[in-house]
């Protein structure tokens, strides 16, 4: 068996009488059975077997990423200690390349080094650190071309897939997980991955223990194993040198009964006794403790790299703020054709109501549609970069809240100009400046909206059809379509009417529109002189007993406890921990 390069500052992982249940309800299902078996410095282990076999639920027990639906039993030991990993120590490489598609594969790399290494280090000395792990995974030649996505061209997929491990391979781990790293990828790509991969186990003075699990890898890339894995149905068949590995040994899946037979044959093998008499020397050792290897980046250059890097992606992605502007526009001068000039007569009033109940809802949809999708991309490399200790939530959440209010407010300030000047709303600055809040608030409801499905939902269809039902019951117990006096209890009104936002908007502008103005209503060849604040009162039941200001206010405190929610869902759906402290 192996030596025991351990002793030499590598990571030794072994693992003995590793089991996985996972429990959906009352039914329980073994997925990991018994496994033995250890990873060394300065090899690569290749975990393989058919889909279903166990393959990433193993990497994910050896990382400490496990979900906590499933309950593990067993021995993890690294160096022969139970220890966590430190903050440095290790890389985990997804199979979804999460990464911000309007950056470059060099600016992509440039501010992950900013997040990952300390202060005391320069911005130059960063800066060559990722051009040299570009370097070495072969992406030098790509260092100016955009990740790209949906609609949009940029890096190959096996680029992408080099680009992932470029990210984690920055702070140089001395232990790199990953996930199937050639899904999705032809053979030449698959090849190409996996030679950058296999030439990363012993670099820089240092011996990398890397474990990767792989479906139905080539010859050629086969080749490049030092050890190999292999299970079925959660259960080893074989495990030991990747060149002993017969070939009968890979045509074996083909039946039940012929898995059985490999499973049996294993146990009762001379191979068998070999690993475990390796673990048990292995856990003999003193091969040290892991300590920590890097400080964080502060959390005020985390909040500042993360909101320069929103913005740079936002400014670029013209499917996002830029379109949306575009469509506000030509959204506003239609809504103000329409409504040109409404006038004070007492039909104006009925007109001055409907444009706001209309514009309202097209800004929340109009946000949802344009929006979702770019937030899932984002909350996606949050994911995978919080679950490698980059950063944490507190300033993820700060990135993301900051980066988009330029964008929100000229959006909001535009629209609002164009329709207010049109129609012939109440004109003042004051007016003005309240009705774009207005505008404003209500697309940061529905971002912050958007943020709480989308950490539950990261599927884009499901999860407009969720925020969409959502914004649907916001509207209809918002207190103009059916008065508030007229909902039905308990649901409707209490609580439905005081938790929609949209009550608090539609009450907001139509203080903002009535207060202060009177209409001329021609009776019995005669004419009334009736008061804004009195119709909103006698007619449309509006809660006048509070200024506009207040309902500007409540706005404001819905969207921080639905920012708050989405800190509290994150935490609560935690349902595994990154390997490091």
């Amino acid at each position: 068996m192996g030596g025991r390069e351990g002793e030499k500052g590598g990571i030794t992982v072994t693992w003995e009488n590793l089991e996985a249940i996972v429990r959906k309800g009352k039914n329980r299902k073994l997925i990991l059975q018994g496994l033995t078996g250890y990873a060394q410095p300065g090899k690569l282990l290749a975990v393989m077997g058919p889909s279903g076999s166990g393959k990433s639920t193993l990497l994910d027990a050896l990382a400490g990423r496990l979900s906590s639906n499933i309950q593990q039993s067993g021995k993890i030991l690294i160096n022969g200690k139970k220890q966590a990993l430190a903050y440095g120590t290790s890389g985990y490489v997804t199979q979804d390349d999460a990464m911000l598609s309007a950056l470059t594969a060099g600016e992509t790399l440039y501010y992950s080094a900013q997040l990952q290494f300390p202060k005391s280090m320069s911005i130059a000395e960063k800066k060559r650190q990722a051009d040299i792990t570009l370097k070495e995974m072969g992406l030098q030649d790509a260092i100016n071309t955009r990740v790209g996505g949906y609609g949009s061209k940029g890096l190959s997929g096996g680029q992408k897939r080099r680009l992932s491990i470029c990210i984690e391979m920055l702070t140089r781990p001395r232990l790199l997980f990953l996930d199937e790293p050639t899904s999705g990828l032809d053979s030449t790509a698959s090849y190409y991955v996996m030679s950058r991969i296999a030439s990363l186990r012993v670099r820089d003075g240092i011996q990398r223990t890397i474990v990767a699990s792989i479906h139905q890898p080539s010859s050629q890339v086969f080749e490049l194993f030092d050890d190999l894995c292999l299970l079925s149905s959660g259960e080893t068949v074989y495990f030991g040198p990747a060149s002993e590995a017969n070939q009968n040994t890979e045509e074996g899946f083909e039946s039940e009964k012929a898995i059985g037979i490999l499973v049996n044959s294993y146990k009762a093998s001379e191979m068998k006794s070999q690993v475990q008499s390796e673990v048990t020397n292995i856990s003999e050792l003193d091969l040290g403790i892991i300590k920590n290897r890097r400080i964080h980046a502060p959390f005020l250059t985390q909040c500042m790299v993360l909101i320069k890097r929103s913005s740079l992606q936002l400014y670029r992605d013209i499917s996002n703020y830029w379109l949306r502007l575009v469509v506000f526009v030509a959204i506003s001068i239609s809504l103000g054709s329409v409504f040109y000039h409404i006038g004070s007569s007492n039909e104006s009033i009925q007109v001055r109501g409907s444009l706001i109940a209309f514009l309202m809802p097209v800004v929340t949809f109009m946000t949802l549609v344009s929006g979702f999708s770019p937030l899932i991309e984002e909350i996606k490399v949050f994911e995978r970069e919080r679950m490698n200790g980059h950063y944490g939530i507190t300033a993820f959440l700060i990135g993301n809240i900051l980066s988009p209010i330029p964008y929100m407010l000229m959006i909001s300030l535009i629209s609002g100009v164009i329709v207010c000047y049109l129609s012939g709303l109440h004109k003042g600055l004051e007016q003005y400046l309240y009705f774009a809040s207005i505008l404003f608030f209500t697309m940061m409801w529905v971002e912050s909206l958007m943020m709480v499905v989308g950490s539950i939902f990261t599927n884009f269809v499901i999860g407009v059809i969720v925020a969409g039902g959502v914004q649907g019951l916001t509207i209809l117990t918002a207190g103009f379509f059916r008065l508030p006096d007229d909902l039905p209890n308990p649901l409707w009104k209490y609580p439905g009417y005081y938790i929609s936002f949209l009550t608090y908007a539609f009450q907001g502008s139509f203080k903002n529109e009535f207060e202060g103005l009177t209409f001329v209503w021609y009776q019995d060849g005669g004419t009334i002189t009736v008061s804004g604040r009195d119709f909103l009162t006698n007619t449309w039941h509006v809660q006048i007993g509070h200024s506009k200001w207040v309902d500007l206010a409540i706005m404001f405190g819905m969207i921080v406890v639905y920012r708050v929610l989405f800190l509290v869902i994150i935490k609560v759906k935690e349902q595994s921990k990154p390997t490091i402290n």
